[in-house]
Order: C-alpha cells, then sequence, then structure tokens
C-alpha cells in the first residue's frame, strides 16, 4: 500500500505524541531509579512523578495529592467503583449508573450484583443524554455511589455532569464520572464538574497505552484494590511505572497548554468529514447530540450498507463499528440500543474519530473512500465493475465478518431450530432431523440409499482457489462420515459482485472441482446468488447401503474414540485474517484443511466402526458432546493425546480466539467437566471451531491399534487415540490431562 491508511479511529487510542515520546526517553534510557530509593537514582524518578502529578492535577484544576496513577482507565475505574462500594457498604449498596457506560464501569457493576450490591442502570434519549431527574428519582436511602461517564465513547455525548453532581451533593452521595474519552478534548476541570472521583486514561489523549490516572477528593475514603507497600500515598501499592507516568504528564500539559486550539481543530475536520458525507450520502443518520458532543466523534449509519462490510471495503482508512471494543461481538452496540436505534441499523453503525493529527487533505480523501464504498455496496445502485482489483491483492478473509463453519448458528439456537421441525414419517428415511447427524439418507431399496449433504461458509483462508478446495473438502466430509459414497455435486455460490471481479469466483470454482475430481466426483452444477461477502460450498449426493449407514448415536460403553486430524484451525483462521499467522503456518492449515476425509472413512469401514462424525463448526467437544448424548454414554477424554497444532496455542494466548470458538465453550458447558489442570487456552482449543476438520471415528477397544495402523498405512499420519466412552449415562464427558 502506497500510503498509510487514514487514521480516523482516535476514540480507540491515540498515537504519542512526538513531545510526549521525547520528554519520556530519558527514562527509558538513563533514569532507571526506583522512586521509593532514596539515593541520587531514586530521587530523579521521584521527582519525574512528582512533576507528572502536578501536571495532571493542572489539567484536572485540582491538587497534586489528589492524583492518584494508575495502569489506565479499566483501573481507574475499577478502583473508583469497587473502592467506594467496599468501603461503604456498611452505609448501603446501592450504585447508579447508566445502560451506556463503558464495560470497563458495567462490568465492574455486573461483577458487585454478584456480590449483594444493587445497581440501578439509567435509560438515556435518542441523542443518548441521561437526565438528572432520573437520577434523583433513582436515589435510596442505600445509596452510596452515582457513577456516569462524562463523555460517550461511542457517540460522543456529553452528560450533564454538574447538574447530576449537584444532585449527589445534595442526598451526600459520592459521585465518580468516568471521563477517558473527555480529558484532552473539552474542559474537565474537577471543580466545575462537581466530582468526587474521575477517571483517566492516558492513550486517549496521546500518552502511552498502560497508564492512567485516578482523580480522588481529599477526604474520600476508599478501598485499596491493589494491597502491597505504601506507594501513591498508601493508596495503590506497586512501583511507579516511571517512563509512562511521565509521558503522561507531558500529554496532560501539552493538553492544558493547546486545549482550545485542538478541540477547534478536531471539531472542524469532524464537521468537515460530516457534511461532505451527507452531501454525497443523503440517507445518512447522525447518532449522538447534535451539539452536546465530543468535538472530534462522528456515529454515522448507513442504511441498507452492514458496517463491517463497508469498513472491510475501506482498508485505506481506520474506524470502528461502534466501539473498537466491542469490534469482534457479531452483536448490536448496547449503547445504540439503549438510544433505540433499531438493531439493523445498529448494525450498519460506524464511529469517526479525528484527532490532532489530522488534516483536512485527509478528511477530504475519506469522504471519496467512503463514498465510493457505499455505493458500491449500496443495493439497488449500479456501480462499476471491480475490475480494478487485482487478483493478487484479494485477501477473502477481509472481505467477510465470520469466518468458515464458525459463522453457523450458535448450536442452543440450530438445536431450537431443529426442534421445530416436523419429524419424517416416511418409512424410507433413514437418517432425518431426528438425528444430530449433518446429512439425510433416504432409502432408495434393498442394499441402496441415497445420501446427501448441504455445507457452505465464509473465506477461512485469503487465497480464493485454496478457499474453493477447502469448502469442497468440508463439503464432502459429511458422506465420508456416514460411511457414503459421493457421486456428484452441485455449488451453492455467494458472491459480492460489487467488491470482486469474477475472476475471483472463477478460481474458487477451480478449487472447488480439483478438489472434487480428487475425490472422483464432478460438480454439475448449482446456484449463485450476489452477497455482500463470499460464501462458497456444495450439495453433495452419495450412494451408501441402508445397513451400514454411520450415525453419531452408536457409541457404546468401553468403545475408543479416534480423531483423525489436528485441531486448532478456528482460531489460525483467525490469526490468518488478523494478519498473525506465517505463511509456513497458513500452508500447513491449508493441507490440514484441503486433505479428503476419504482415506479415514475406508478404514473405518474395514474396522466396522460403531459411529462416526466429523468436527467441523461446534468444534472437538461440540461434536462429541452430540455423539454421546445421542448414544446416551459418557466419555473421558485425554487432552494431552489430542493432536493440535502447536502454534494455535500461541495465537489463542494471543487473542486469535473465533467467536464461535467461545460459542462453543458455552455450548458444551452442561456436559463438560475439567481436570483442575486444564488450562483455560486448552479449553478453547479443544472447542475450537473447526473447518473441514478430522473424523471422530469410534469403535471397539480391541480393533483401536489396528484401526490407527490402517489410518497410517492410508497417509493419515496425524490420527490418535484421544479417549474413550466409559458407561451408560446422560452424555457427560470428562475432560483428563
Amino acid at each position: 500500500m502506497a500510503q498509510k491508511p487514514i487514521y480516523l479511529d482516535h476514540n480507540a487510542t491515540t498515537p504519542i505524541d512526538p513531545q510526549v515520546a521525547e520528554a519520556m526517553i530519558p527514562f527509558l534510557k538513563e533514569h532507571f531509579g526506583n522512586p521509593s530509593s532514596s539515593h541520587w537514582y531514586g530521587i530523579q524518578a521521584k521527582q519525574a512523578v512528582e512533576k507528572a502529578r502536578k501536571q495532571v492535577a493542572e489539567l484536572l484544576g485540582c491538587f497534586p495529592d489528589e492524583v492518584i496513577f494508575t495502569s489506565g482507565g479499566s483501573e481507574s475505574n475499577n478502583f473508583a467503583i469497587k473502592g467506594i462500594a467496599y468501603a461503604l457498604q456498611d452505609k448501603g449498596k446501592h450504585i447508579i449508573t447508566s445502560q451506556i457506560e463503558h464495560p470497563a464501569v458495567i462490568n465492574v457493576c455486573k461483577w458487585l450484583e454478584e456480590d449483594g450490591f444493587r445497581v440501578t442502570y439509567l435509560p438515556v434519549d435518542r441523542y443518548g443524554t441521561v437526565d438528572p431527574q432520573d437520577v434523583e428519582k433513582a436515589i435510596t436511602n442505600g445509596t452510596i455511589l452515582i457513577t456516569i461517564m462524562h463523555a460517550n465513547n461511542e457517540v460522543g455525548t456529553i452528560q450533564p455532569i454538574p447538574e447530576i453532581s449537584k444532585i449527589a451533593r445534595k442526598h451526600g452521595i459520592i459521585f465518580h464520572t468516568d471521563a477517558a474519552q473527555s480529558v484532552g478534548k473539552i474542559l474537565t476541570k474537577v471543580n466545575r464538574l462537581g466530582v468526587d472521583l474521575l477517571s483517566v486514561a492516558g492513550h486517549k489523549f496521546y500518552a502511552p497505552k498502560g497508564v492512567g490516572a485516578l482523580y480522588m477528593r481529599r477526604g474520600i475514603k476508599i478501598e485499596k484494590l491493589i494491597h502491597g507497600a505504601g506507594h501513591e500515598q498508601n493508596r495503590r501499592a506497586g512501583t511507579e511505572n516511571v517512563l509512562e507516568i511521565v509521558g503522561l504528564g507531558e500529554a496532560a500539559q501539552i493538553a492544558s497548554r493547546e486545549l482550545q486550539k485542538n478541540s477547534a481543530h478536531m471539531r472542524s475536520l469532524r464537521d468537515r468529514l460530516w457534511e461532505g458525507l451527507k452531501r454525497n450520502i443523503p440517507q445518512l443518520k447522525l447518532n449522538g447530540h447534535p451539539g452536546k458532543r465530543l468535538p472530534n466523534t462522528l456515529n454515522v449509519s448507513f442504511p441498507g450498507v452492514n458496517a463491517n462490510t463497508l469498513l472491510s471495503e475501506l482498508d485505506q482508512l481506520a474506524a470502528s463499528p461502534g466501539a473498537a471494543c466491542h469490534a469482534d461481538l457479531a452483536e448490536p452496540s448496547p449503547v445504540l440500543l439503549a438510544m433505540k436505534v433499531p438493531p439493523q441499523l445498529a448494525f450498519q453503525t460506524i464511529r469517526f474519530s479525528t484527532g490532532r493529527m489530522n488534516t483536512k487533505e485527509q478528511i477530504d480523501r475519506a469522504i471519496d473512500l467512503i463514498t465510493q464504498a457505499v455505493l458500491r455496496l449500496s443495493p439497488g445502485v449500479e456501480a462499476p465493475s471491480p475490475s480494478r482489483v487485482d487478483q493478487t491483492d484479494v485477501k477473502l478473509t477481509h472481505l467477510t465478518h465470520g469466518l468458515g463453519c464458525a459463522c453457523k448458528l450458535r448450536p442452543q439456537a440450530l438445536e431450537q431450530v431443529l426442534r421445530i421441525l416436523p419429524p419424517s414419517t416416511d418409512p424410507n428415511v433413514v437418517v432425518g432431523t431426528l438425528k444430530l447427524d449433518d446429512a439425510a439418507v433416504y432409502r432408495l431399496g434393498d442394499g441402496m440409499a441415497v445420501v446427501q449433504t448441504v455445507d457452505f461458509f465464509t473465506p477461512v483462508v485469503d487465497d480464493p482457489y485454496d478457499f474453493g478446495a477447502i469448502a469442497s473438502a468440508n463439503s464432502l466430509s459429511d458422506i465420508y462420515a456416514m460411511g457414503g459414497k459421493p457421486i456428484f455435486a452441485l455449488s451453492i455460490v455467494g458472491f459480492p459482485e460489487k467488491r470482486l471481479p469474477l475472476k475471483v469466483l472463477h478460481q474458487i470454482l477451480k478449487g472447488a472441482t480439483d478438489k472434487a475430481k480428487e475425490a472422483g466426483i464432478s460438480i454439475l452444477g448449482g446456484h449463485t446468488v450476489e452477497d455482500d461477502e463470499p460464501k462458497f460450498g456444495l450439495v453433495v449426493t452419495g450412494v451408501i447401503d441402508p445397513k451400514r449407514v454411520l450415525t453419531n448415536d452408536r457409541a457404546e460403553p468401553g468403545d475408543a474414540i479416534i480423531l483423525t486430524k489436528p485441531i486448532g484451525l478456528g482460531i489460525i483462521s483467525t490469526a490468518i485474517k488478523r494478519g498473525l499467522a506465517s505463511d509456513e503456518l497458513i500452508k500447513k492449515a491449508i493441507k490440514v484443511m484441503g486433505t479428503l476425509n476419504q482415506a479415514a472413512s475406508e478404514a473405518m469401514q474395514e474396522m466396522k466402526a460403531h459411529a462416526c462424525t466429523d468436527v467441523t463448526g461446534f468444534g472437538l467437544l461440540g461434536h462429541l458432546k452430540e455423539m454421546s448424548c445421542a448414544s446416551k454414554v459418557n466419555a473421558k477424554i485425554y487432552a494431552s493425546r489430542v493432536p493440535v497444532l502447536k502454534e494455535a496455542w500461541q495465537l489463542a494466548e494471543g487473542g486469535a480466539v473465533p467467536g464461535g470458538t467461545l460459542s462453543n465453550l458455552d455450548f458444551v458447558s452442561d456436559k463438560v467437566k475439567w481436570e483442575p489442570t486444564i488450562p483455560h487456552i486448552g479449553k478453547l482449543i479443544l472447542c475450537d471451531a473447526q473447518t473441514s476438520g478430522g473424523l471422530i471415528i469410534v469403535l471397539p477397544p480391541d480393533k483401536k491399534d489396528q484401526m490407527l495402523k490402517s489410518l497410517k498405512d492410508k497417509g493419515v499420519e496425524e490420527s490418535a487415540f484421544i479417549g474413550e466412552f466409559t458407561e451408560k449415562g446422560d452424555g457427560d464427558i470428562l475432560v483428563e490431562q
């Protein structure tokens, strides 16, 4: 990319100001002393910390001793809310907050509810504003704390903090405000606001990440959050982070000195962006207060255009679909829902937030980029062919919201849907909706039945050819899992014609055709629809002996459980989308997902396996749960024996975990008992949403070794014995190390 993307996501984080970085350098290279030490090195560090304390105090208009340094806004919020809650719990256990707070406030309040506190979550109006009268009405004799944010991080609405503080003082209630988004953008003088506690996050106003502050009015009694030595006036233990505290102080000084100029600059750019977009796209909707709003924040809904799809088109621009903290959740923003924005429109909303270093030229370029992308994606609008896209630059995972089979309905939701379907009364139906298998089997006559399955999903890799091949292998897997033989297939295609040239679809189909040819079948046709993201799969038809159908409900006590492919593919696909996977790992994952389960199927049929299922979107334990429950047999799994792509561990530790994997962990929670030594990452991997995973083969224990040898002889190298079914039961699964 010739130019860096235009950064319009300053509410998520800001770059470090060059002056801030300059001020930090001596404390990175020379002044390394502990501020608690009495020698020269310690004194240099102590003086730097106290200078920064004064700089932050000047920005907030408070005494330096009212500033406590923390690790950031989240810790400051936790310190304030939990600290007051436990300090005053003898006086009452009622807290008042709003429905649009940041998770660093909302989730603290929910946690306190589990410990016996009562929390009132106040509504907001259509602009996202809390009504002070609602605050007063919510006060009870047991109210000990009011916590309302100064300005909302998603829509920018500024709350009537001075009015609320008067109410709090009148009733003798402690008042805290989360000012993470307002500090450095608008005045945050604590005496004008009238607050007792105020949270600051350094990385929201050009200081480094990992440092913040809590303003605490003199006389406030609060319980410690972190215990240890007497640092920070004996309120927050831990050796001070001198390097970043210096950066916070310098950023505060710059904000104090240049607040009016910076605020006017950000506002002019924000308004320029809004006016340009509104002129080109008249149907736009502004979210948040039109006037009482942060000078840099523009929250816009694009009717008819999905926000994630739009952002994936804007690879030359950085912005957020709602708050950055929520970007991985496939749910509408709670802030927008609280403002009564319809859910569909909430999914079509983007937050742009300008910064000090943005220019008019960047804004004008952003207007053009956004306008062109919206026109391409708007339904019913003719857009030029995307032939401008160089096929070598296509990254399919960037064009989709979910990944692979992880984009399926949550297991719990799918089960509810399947229960509604009436069971077939046709005596020739061998496998239908009453069973949890992914294919259907219909008897045509003695010794002959047709087996059919359908599967399609969004890209798990970037290369179109590889995506087509993997999708084909995945679709064929259900036929193999039942012991059938595929005979032909039809394709199912969703293609974003406005976003990609047709040559990309040609490559997807070529990959699928080559994989089908490897399986000995042809793709005879199919159906294609225009979609806003690429999707591909096959309807596969096969034949099978109705007396030899392998389903997932015939496991017996004592049966051995064998897995034929390593897991961790959902995590790796997520890493591919985020640019975290090496080329070597991508090739390895493609090879695993693109390998047909044909040889494994042949081996299990020779061994006369009792039951089988393939591992896809619901993960290893999700599919095993279906099998154990359907068979009414309990199971035991040995985590250390499960083949795993080793890189998945490190990637999962770094947060590359798809939402489908988290849903799977929740799905199995009622049946799986974990040995205490199983780490959380291990649980995620065992529940990881797979695409074109291996087969779970169940067979008598005396055939286990012979089965493994047969698999190895057929080239299924990474197959492994991973556990056994134990006794008749309700399908409970014990996971041991």
